[in-house]
């Protein structure tokens, strides 16, 4: 299987908007807690620095997505963040690789310098560990910084890179 990122355009937002509902719904990376529709989802992510989604280059289907857009403004403005997904069905073939490794690119066309996630959920061990795969510096450990659907709290572990 061979993956290939384009930009997002509304004629795949239905399949976009799906997989980013998968990962809300399932209440443990995400800290949104409100489903997308067709309309506030297409205005969701045609409002970003960057909507990426991945296709499967044999079947043209949609099997991941991400977001990038700044962190912060003014002085912290040149610091971007982002949100990957993946279906759930097509995980486990790295194709979480493949948007990471997209976004830093694309982040970096735009201009950012450094890419931050503010809040790896701990036990997303998948993502802990493409990160340190890929060079990310953990800044640390947030005790209970994310609450999941069972009202459990759980750490979450900022990361950044220099682009």
């Amino acid at each position: 299987m061979s993956i290939i990122v384009k930009m997002f355009s509304k004629a795949n937002s239905g399949e976009v908007i799906r997989i980013w509902n998968e990962v809300v719904k399932e209440g443990n990376a995400f800290p949104q807690t409100d489903t997308l529709d067709i309309k506030n989802g297409i205005e969701f992510f045609e409002g970003q620095s960057y909507t990426g989604a991945a296709f499967d280059d044999e079947t043209g289907a949609v099997v991941g997505m991400y977001i990038l857009h700044p962190n912060n403004v003014g002085r912290c403005g040149h610091i971007c963040n982002a949100s990957y997904a993946v279906d759930n069905k097509m995980r486990g073939k790295h194709i979480g690789e493949v948007l990471v490794k997209d976004c830093m690119k694309k982040a970096k066309e735009l201009g950012f310098k450094i890419l931050q996630f503010n809040a790896v959920v701990a036990t997303n061990e998948k993502a802990l560990r493409l990160y340190k795969r890929l060079g990310f510096t953990q800044l640390g450990v947030i005790p209970k910084g994310f609450k999941l659907d069972s009202g459990r709290y759980e750490d979450i572990i900022p990361h950044y890179i220099e682009l």
